[in-house]
């Protein structure tokens, strides 16, 4: 009898314990998989990155475009009126560490960079604006506007240069000859400033878009003559279209792959991309890409 009963409560303080030992068992393995979500959520915070979407709403409101998207014009007045919405755009810029930026994917980073780049500069231009013809006016005899170091971003007080040049172009992260068609230095003859903001999940084809947009627009790139007439960004940037992106090791081979939006039969570009086709740079034009009386009237 006693034998039977210390079995039985053997029994059912075993029984306790396996049943204590599955409760701890779940409550591990809910811990586990509530680390495991944050983890992902964590993760896919960090590559998406930053929140544009402020600045996206700006340029919907400001940034008018013409012929189809090949140019745009930008409604200084209107960014005026909303500068608060976009000094805190900017502040907001201004608050994300190295470290935080660091941890971002690539392009996350990238759209991050042109977003703040496009953004401060149209920052610079209404510090002058409306009494200005053109971006270059806010330089000096020993200091162009693109050097002027007012932008608090990633630890350091920079310039426009120092994003392009630094933390863009000079970074070896990115080398995409493309960001020459989205960062926007608020004149005519530049690519145009696009009405939206860039973003992680569709930055490459965002970046495909503007450099065709771009390369289509006849009053900046055409041929004349049996010479391929290009924009001076061509020349002073030759290099980094000469880095074999997408293959091409010549400035003619990267045009090459955009003979369609150039209007380049395919003898011509085959011509372009062997250097049996002349190029030529065109003057660029410096005004401010101001919206005209003409656009602000609905008649882009």
């Amino acid at each position: 009898m006693e034998t039977r009963a210390r079995t039985a409560k053997s029994a059912g303080l075993a029984g306790t314990v396996s049943c204590l030992e599955a409760r701890l068992i779940e409550m591990l393995r809910r811990i586990f998989l509530a680390l495991c979500l944050l983890a992902g959520l964590t993760g896919l915070a960090q590559a998406q990155g930053f929140d544009n979407a402020p600045w996206d709403a700006l340029l919907k409101k400001h940034v008018q475009i013409l012929r189809a998207g090949q140019a745009t014009e930008v409604d200084y007045d209107g960014f005026k009126v909303e500068r608060a919405s976009l000094q805190s755009f900017l502040d907001s810029t201004s608050k994300v560490t190295r470290p935080e930026f660091d941890r971002w994917s690539n392009p996350a980073q990238l759209a991050f960079l042109i977003n703040a780049y496009n953004a401060w500069t149209v920052e610079l231009v209404l510090t002058g604006y409306p009494g200005i013809k053109s971006i270059k006016d806010l330089g000096s005899f020993i200091q162009s506007p693109w050097k002027k170091r007012f932008i608090p971003l990633l630890g350091e007080t920079r310039s426009l240069d120092d994003i392009e040049h630094g933390l863009i172009r000079g970074s070896g992260r990115y080398n995409d000859p493309r960001i020459h068609f989205a960062v926007n230095c608020a004149s005519i003859g530049c690519p145009a400033l696009r009405a939206e903001a860039y973003v992680t999940e569709r930055l490459n084809a965002q970046l495909e878009d503007a450099t065709q947009m771009f390369l289509s627009d006849r009053t900046r790139n055409r041929v004349e003559s049996d010479t391929l007439k290009v924009s001076s960004i061509f020349k002073w940037y030759r290099p980094d279209f000469e880095k074999a992106w997408r293959g091409a090791n010549t400035l003619g081979q990267f045009l090459a792959l955009y003979g369609g939006p150039l209007g380049l039969n395919s003898d011509s570009a085959s011509h372009l991309s062997a250097g049996k086709l002349g190029i030529e740079f065109l003057d660029y034009d410096w005004r401010l890409n101001v919206i005209s009386s003409s656009t602000r009237g609905g008649k882009p």
